[in-house]
């Protein structure tokens, strides 16, 4: 059984797509488990009517998108769980595909299909702008979405081992849930919202597990979050942006990676310095949050650390200023690629994009 695995905050204009792709499923042993946020904007009504058939838990306040997840994984029974956006449609055999794929190569903690761009108001959606076929990390521990902006011009119809899920639409086997759940956590709370998945995807890759891209998994999504909109962004959304990608490599990056990824590491932190001293004095707080709480996040990176199976040194050839993706059948082949010339080694590098 599948549970789909819903947090819903002020979502009623996509809902009613959303839950049509999912009653259109072929795959029909589904489990959906909504929780909301303290939505004011009819969500609520809209979930009252799925009481009885769904799973509905209605939070008093918004507690972010990570802690309602884990309040739907708890209250789940599936053995596989699929995190759903609520601005998310997903074509008819969505599902099936990925759980047919991920039955094949028990290997896969996590699955992430092909997802399209969604113009929020057109229904059905028709878009063939690339929303994300997976999320790779630059070298400088910045992570990105393969595809996103580009025409689905039939460069991602391979299945591929990527190096993690987009949150929007991703498939978790149970396995890897609790295998690599922190603290009783799969998604980090204290991330609130944004880069949990990112963070996910890094102690997935480090703990061992595999993420695997299903091309014949389609759907499309409404990205309201991209790097060039920042500064249209409402400051909730920055501030949780600039605290989280500090949390993410204090738990998941070691002292040799960040030696090696020195300079364009501290490139970047400068210009997220920079820009909140110059623009937004509000994400200087932001900044400075992972220090103001070292105690936790010395805790967890504690655990995540003892609990590695993978070497910073196999992993390093994932970084990658150009989106990174393997072979089905070549995932042996990454720690020897990596040995020979790590994440700045060109020439007979398997798996880059052509």
């Amino acid at each position: 059984m599948v549970s789909v695995l819903i947090v819903t905050w002020n979502s009623a204009r996509f809902l009613p797509e959303c839950f049509d792709s999912l009653n259109r499923q072929h795959y029909r042993e589904l489990e959906v488990v909504v929780v909301d946020n303290a939505s004011n904007d009819g969500t609520r009504e809209l979930l009252r009517a799925r009481e009885g058939a769904w799973k509905v838990i209605l939070n008093d306040v918004n507690r972010g998108f990570a802690a309602g997840q884990n309040q739907a994984i708890a209250a789940s029974r599936g053995d596989w769980l699929l995190c759903l956006n609520p601005d998310v449609v997903l074509s008819m055999d969505f599902v099936q595909h990925m759980v047919d794929t991920g039955s094949a190569h028990p290997e896969a903690g996590s699955l992430t299909g092909k997802l399209l761009r969604w113009p929020a108001g057109t229904n059905p959606p028709q878009s063939q702008v690339l929303d994300s076929t997976g999320i790779y990390f630059t070298r400088n521990m910045r992570h990105l979405d393969r595809g996103a902006e580009e025409l689905d011009h039939g460069l991602y119809e391979k299945q591929e081992w990527v190096f993690g899920a987009t949150g929007a639409a991703a498939l978790f086997r149970r396995e890897f849930v609790d295998d690599v759940s922190v603290e009783g956590q799969f998604f980090d709370e204290e991330f609130f919202c944004y880069r949990e998945d990112a963070d996910l995807a890094w102690r997935g890759q480090l703990m061992g597990w595999k993420c695997l891209y299903v091309p014949k998994a389609v759907g499309w999504h409404v990205r309201r979050v991209t790097p060039e909109r920042r500064e249209s962004l409402p400051v909730e959304i920055n501030w949780h942006s600039a605290k989280n990608r500090f949390l993410m490599r204090g738990k998941n990056a070691s002292g040799w990676l960040c030696r090696r990824l020195f300079w364009p590491v501290a490139a970047r932190d400068l210009m997220v310095i920079g820009y909140a001293l110059l623009r937004d004095w509000q994400l200087l707080s932001a900044i400075g949050y992972p220090l103001r709480n070292l105690a936790a996040l010395r805790r967890k990176r504690a655990i995540v650390q003892s609990r590695r199976r993978v070497s910073d040194q196999e992993l390093l050839w994932w970084f990658s200023d150009e989106p990174r993706a393997i072979p089905l059948d070549s995932l042996a082949s990454v720690p020897q690629q990596a040995a020979a010339g790590g994440a700045g080694s060109r020439g007979t590098v398997i798996g880059d994009r052509p």
